[in-house]
Parts: C-alpha cells; structure tokens; sequence
C-alpha cells in the first residue's frame, strides 16, 4: 500500500490516464485503478531520468 498524496493535475492529463485504464480495463477480466494507472505511467515517465 502506498501513501496517499494530494495532486492536481491538468484535465487533459486526467483524460489521458483514464484512455490508459480503459484500454487496460478492456483486455483483463480485474479491476484496473486509476491510482494503479497512474503509478505505472510516472513510473515509466521516471525511468527516462533515471531517478
């Protein structure tokens, strides 16, 4: 479980994410979160920082 964090993001950047989860939701038979969605795409986005 991780922390629960406050943000706001950009209405676009929200439409985005849930495109993301939609196109997940549609190839798994679970329940995908937007929180889930949201960790693998900054996850990925940190990975070209290499942070």
């Amino acid at each position: 479980m991780g922390r629960r964090i406050t943000v706001v993001l950009d209405e676009s950047n929200v439409e985005k994410v849930r495109i993301i989860q939609a196109k997940l939701l549609r190839g798994s038979i679970k329940s995908v979160s937007f929180s889930y969605v949201l960790n693998r795409v900054i996850e990925n986005g940190l990975k070209k920082f290499k942070a």
